[in-house]
């Protein structure tokens, strides 16, 4: 099996740097299935189009303290075995350039971005398993010959700046989805930590517009709700929500209130459930698990509809909870501290801990809560699929 950067001598073209594993960090999850219910899990992930609409498919030092000298090689270690081993056909991977400071000390530089993008691509060229998504007939081709696909997306469309044409640069270099804002405001529009929320900007609108002649996927995860509800206003294409979930479930700016849920299902795209540590959490399972996760999903499936809900687990291999400790300034995590009741810290959100587990266990629950293949199809991958043939029309 290749390994990330093999074609690189480690300690001389490269630091070597003590990674986490792509299996076995944590016990696995027990999510107590038949041998039936088991099988039919299995089969589904196998017959169907999975797609995750947000995860970060790469490895991460196992001390988590040593990732800002990690960053700064430019180069994240994809997980190639991990994801060949995950069931999954299709990952929107939006890299990691909310703390990739590679040239400075703050994330979205441009040529951080630039760097990222080619470093990955350069890796992935030298090996066959994994490919990078640009068309529908490259999802279908990842389906067909038992491949996983990689769409690379950004969660905030900060490093453009004030110019638009760079939309059209990153396009050609690969990118096939792109945030609005993510927690500080930039020119297209406000993050969901502004204190003051100014919603989309002049230079935002354009921007929108730009990226539905594109072909770029627009997600809101990391916008406010004003820009949220403006994007969806003024797109002509389904928007996508890649990594969230429902505030009325759990009660933090993170999470988003129903008139944007219900406003992206209107444009006809997708919500996808989060389950970074200490976000989706439930007040019936304050501790953080994928039964806190489920129950965001099952609230926005009742409040919008079976074919407008999916997964955007957002998870890596390593120590997510280490990663927000170390980033906490750049992430800010504090400013998005849950304001409902108390809840136990966790070392890993067990069912979602890290992109090769999380579908098998996704499946295993969604065929042991009693949903029909059809159903389980569509969210694991039909309901994206649909909104990206409008996307990419």
């Amino acid at each position: 099996m290749y390994r990330s950067y093999g074609y690189l001598r480690p300690g001389a073209d490269l630091p070597d740097f003590d990674l986490a594993p792509e299996f076995g960090r944590v016990p696995p999850y027990s999510g107590g299935l038949s041998e039936q219910e088991r099988e039919r899990a299995g089969r589904l992930l196998r017959d169907t189009i999975v797609i995750s609409l947000h995860d970060h498919p790469v490895r991460f030092p196992a001390d988590m303290r040593q990732t800002p000298e990690y960053n700064r090689t430019g180069r994240q270690h994809t997980a190639f075995a991990g994801l060949l081993a995950s069931g999954m056909t299709v990952v929107f991977d939006n890299m990691m350039d909310g703390t990739a400071c590679v040239t400075g000390n703050a994330p979205w530089r441009w040529l951080d971005i630039i760097t990222d993008l080619g470093m990955r691509q350069a890796d992935i060229a030298h090996q066959s398993d994994v490919i990078v998504i640009r068309t529908m007939d490259d999802i279908e081709h990842a389906h067909r010959s038992g491949k996983v696909g990689l769409l690379f997306g950004l969660e905030a469309a900060t490093p453009i700046e004030n110019e638009i044409d760079r939309l059209d640069v990153l396009y050609g270099l690969g990118l096939r989805q792109i945030g609005i804002a993510y927690s500080d405001a930039n020119a297209l529009g406000s993050g969901l930590n502004e204190t003051t929320d100014g919603g989309l900007t002049d230079f935002g609108r354009r921007a929108v517009a730009r990226m539905n002649q594109l072909g770029l996927a627009v997600d809101i995860s990391h916008s406010s709700d004003r820009t949220g509800l403006d994007v969806c206003a003024v797109s002509e294409r389904p928007v996508f929500m890649t990594h969230a979930g429902a505030r009325a479930v759990w009660n933090t700016p993170r999470m988003k209130p129903d008139d944007v849920l219900r406003a992206v299902a209107e444009t006809g795209g997708v919500i996808g459930m989060s389950a970074a540590p200490h976000t989706t959490l439930s007040e019936a399972h304050p501790r953080h698990t994928i039964l806190s996760v489920m129950d965001h999903f099952r609230y926005c499936l009742d409040l919008v509809g079976i074919d407008h809900v999916a997964f955007g687990p957002d998870t890596l291999y390593g120590d997510h909870v280490g990663l927000h400790t170390v980033f906490g300034h750049l992430l800010k995590v504090g400013a998005a501290a849950p304001a409902g009741p108390s809840f136990p810290k966790v070392e890993y959100v067990d069912g979602l801990e890290n992109p090769t587990e999380n579908f098998a266990n996704i499946a295993g629950w969604l065929v042991r809560e009693g949903f029909s293949d059809s159903e389980i199809a569509a969210v694991l991958g039909g309901n994206i699929l649909r909104a990206l043939q409008r996307i990419w029309a």
